[in-house]
């Protein structure tokens, strides 16, 4: 089990980085038209279907920035304005906002990915891997809030130790989690299996995302 430990969190983050970074190169000049979001919308266009986009696509990228700062940002560097404690229960409030945003969202685009015959007869078996992935990542971090109460500080400030010292190379990172709970762990282990998943998915449309997205002009299609 530690040697399992071992391998999931600390030699695995590094195996799933470099698949991440030379997958999506590859992908980029090798498969560029392959490059894209795939959008099923043509195919089945209800107004639950605009609610689950826009909740999951908002949720999700809160859940990133929030997990982003939150693992990455040093204790030393956010006492100077919150202790540990409350910084904790602001992510337990706005991780349990996001994630229930993000859980609603995807589960109407799962249901309609699985449930659509249009839209299911349509969809690579990447497309459903990726979503059932996803949907487990939500279930996983939704249930490590509910231990979080229990648990306190510590774990937060494990877990944040484990992922800066994994993103800056030092050894024995994995010693952090070990006595984490397995909601933690897994969630952790099915983040990294993301990772790895991601060049060869249609999250690859990600790093396309412009700037001027939210502003830009209806693309025309047809006239009537």
């Amino acid at each position: 089990m530690e040697y399992m430990t071992q391998f999931v969190f600390g030699v695995f983050p590094y195996i799933a980085g470099t698949i991440f970074l030379l997958g999506c190169l590859l992908r980029y000049d090798r498969g560029q038209y392959t490059w894209r979001a795939m959008s099923s919308q043509i195919l089945h266009k209800t107004p639950a279907f605009r609610w689950g986009s826009n909740l999951f696509h908002i949720g999700i990228i809160l859940l990133f920035f929030g997990h982003l700062f939150g693992l990455l940002v040093p204790q030393s560097v956010y006492q100077v304005f919150i202790t540990t404690e409350q910084k904790q229960w602001i992510a337990i409030v706005a991780g349990g906002i996001f994630g229930v945003m993000c859980l609603v969202g995807i589960s109407i685009l799962l249901w309609r990915r699985l449930f659509i015959p249009a839209v299911r007869a349509n969809s690579a078996s990447a497309d459903t891997f990726i979503i059932v992935l996803l949907f487990l990542q939500l279930l996983t971090g939704l249930y490590t809030i509910v231990e979080s109460i229990d648990h306190g500080a510590d774990t937060m400030v494990a877990l944040a130790n484990w992922a800066q010292h994994i993103v800056t190379f030092q050894a024995e990172a994995w010693i952090y989690v070990v006595d984490v709970h397995w909601a933690y762990k897994l969630h952790i282990a099915l983040g990294l299996l993301m990772f790895a998943s991601f060049p060869f998915t249609r999250l690859i449309h990600i790093w396309s995302w412009p700037f001027t997205y939210l502003w830009r002009n209806y693309q025309v299609v047809r006239v009537k």
